[in-house]
């Protein structure tokens, strides 16, 4: 049901003439969809207020909430047309009322760390860019068909929900920016094991998906009490973003999983003094995908210890000095750090290797972001102690990554099962921090089981890649030139 309504609002939108992109298209729905979702949270804490003998104050004011504008029900439940707002008397509600009612909640709101002031902060980022207000109605009604009563159906919300985020954020990407497959999320996650009680951060938190998956992965701990729970949604999942509509896109989806209130901020991680960070200011956990070839200008570059333009590495040591002693990171990084030989890269693999075990590298093969030729690796390593050994992985899927032929958890289960006991294999080998040279620090990947062949491309799926990519530009183009 879900899959349908989101492919039946993807085209009325694809009709409308105030939304262009898959970018747009993944904004518009999120809104309405998180608005229809909130209705539904609204409904169960009231029911569990009467269980309870207690009374249930809504956030939203009877005007504005779901049932009253947007699918008002008659007397027997069934959609009122003769009472629902459609046209310009629908969108200019929305436009003028709605939005401005809900982006108040930022200033009502009692703390930060409520859904109030999410909402706020939700609707302070966004605008409506549906312009037909019959296309509109046409959206609200498929939303409303959808039910989020059972695990099962907020799970299959979830999954289409962050379905719905890869598009955007292959079709949408820049800076260096790539939406992250979710196994090689949920691999990074299994060699971390996180436990309940352990904080978690990304400073490059995008659509958060390192936290919904670290989310999923902690809410299937067995026996989990209510202090666990309470933990979970409030005192565990912590993120920086600096982009609006990738801020918004993280909150909401954060909130679909069922985190209420998402410890998000919308700030430049990059430019906060890394020699302010304290104590309590550091993570057990660090999970993270900073954005590839990235470019910071001398003035975010001058707090950090190692001088560079490079995004990626200014995050590296942002999150070597927001771990706590003893903390855990997997980072994602392009694979020209562990070889790179100017001063900068040098530098700081030196000051990885010293000050934190980099215990795990896992060598990604070409094709593992898709669309993007950037070949990848992710560091695993624990603060506190030098690395001593490094155990690498070398991951091998056996076919061409692409579109087609996507990542998927099978292609990473041997790299987690090995990696338990950090054994040998004919993709897998251990170096020693002794025959490491220290004048360059050099980590290449070279197998020294000779198992370094590569599966060579076929001129076919060459030349399908470039037809993707170059419609995948002219989408990107013909959404620019809309909004010109």
């Amino acid at each position: 049901m879900f899959e349908q309504t989101f492919k039946s609002i993807d085209n009325i939108l694809r009709i409308d003439e105030g939304v262009a992109t898959e970018l747009d298209y993944t904004e518009q729905t999120s809104w309405i969809l998180f608005l229809k979702y909130l209705d539904a949270l609204e409904v169960k804490k009231a029911d569990e207020a009467v269980l309870l003998g207690k009374s249930y104050q809504p956030i939203i004011d009877t005007p504005y909430q779901w049932n009253t504008w947007a699918a008002p029900k008659t007397a027997d439940g069934k959609f009122d047309h003769n009472n629902a707002l459609t046209g310009d008397d629908l969108t200019n509600f929305v436009n003028t009322k709605l939005f401005s009612y809900l982006k108040g909640f930022k200033q009502r709101a009692t703390s930060y760390q409520t859904i109030e002031y999410k909402i706020g902060e939700i609707f302070d980022e966004i605008t409506n860019r549906i312009k037909s207000g019959y296309k509109l109605r046409e959206i609200i009604e498929r939303v409303d068909e959808l039910r989020f009563n059972t695990q099962a159906e907020k799970h299959e919300l979830s999954s289409l929900y962050e379905d719905k985020i890869k598009r955007m954020g292959n079709a949408g990407r820049n800076g260096g920016e790539y939406y992250t497959p979710r196994p090689l999320i949920r691999a990074m996650i299994q060699v971390i094991q996180p436990k309940i009680g352990q904080t978690i951060y990304d400073g490059a938190v995008g659509s958060a998906g390192f936290l919904c998956e670290a989310y999923e992965y902690l809410r299937s701990t067995d026996n989990l009490s209510t202090s666990d729970l309470a933990m979970l949604h409030t005192n565990t999942f912590y993120g920086k973003e600096k982009k609006s509509l990738a801020y918004v896109i993280a909150i909401m989806n954060m909130i679909l999983h069922g985190i209420e209130a998402p410890n998000l901020l919308h700030t430049n991680t990059l430019t906060e003094n890394i020699n302010d960070i304290q104590e309590k200011d550091r993570y057990d956990i660090i999970l993270a995908n900073p954005p590839f070839g990235g470019s910071e200008d001398k003035q975010i570059q001058q707090p950090f210890p190692i001088k560079t333009g490079e995004t990626a590495f200014l995050f590296l040591q942002h999150f070597i000095k927001s771990l706590k002693a003893g903390g855990r990171a997997a980072v994602v990084i392009k694979n020209t750090f562990l070889s790179n030989t100017d001063n900068a890269s040098v530098s700081l693999r030196k000051l990885l290797l010293e000050s934190c075990n980099l215990h795990t590298v896992l060598d990604c093969p070409g094709g593992t972001f898709q669309g993007a030729g950037v070949k990848t690796v992710v560091l695993f390593f624990e603060k506190g102690a030098p690395t001593r050994n490094t155990w690498f992985y070398q991951l091998e899927p056996g076919r061409n990554m692409g579109k087609t032929n996507p990542l998927n958890d099978a292609d990473l289960a041997e790299f987690v099962e090995l990696q338990k006991s950090f054994a040998d294999s004919a993709k897998s080998w251990r170096v020693p921090f002794s025959d490491i040279n220290t004048d360059t620090y050099d980590l290449s990947v070279k197998n020294p089981n000779g198992n370094e062949a590569v599966a060579h491309r076929s001129p076919q799926a060459i030349m399908e890649e470039i037809a993707l990519l170059d419609a995948e530009s002219a989408e990107v183009l013909a959404g620019i030139k809309a909004l010109l």
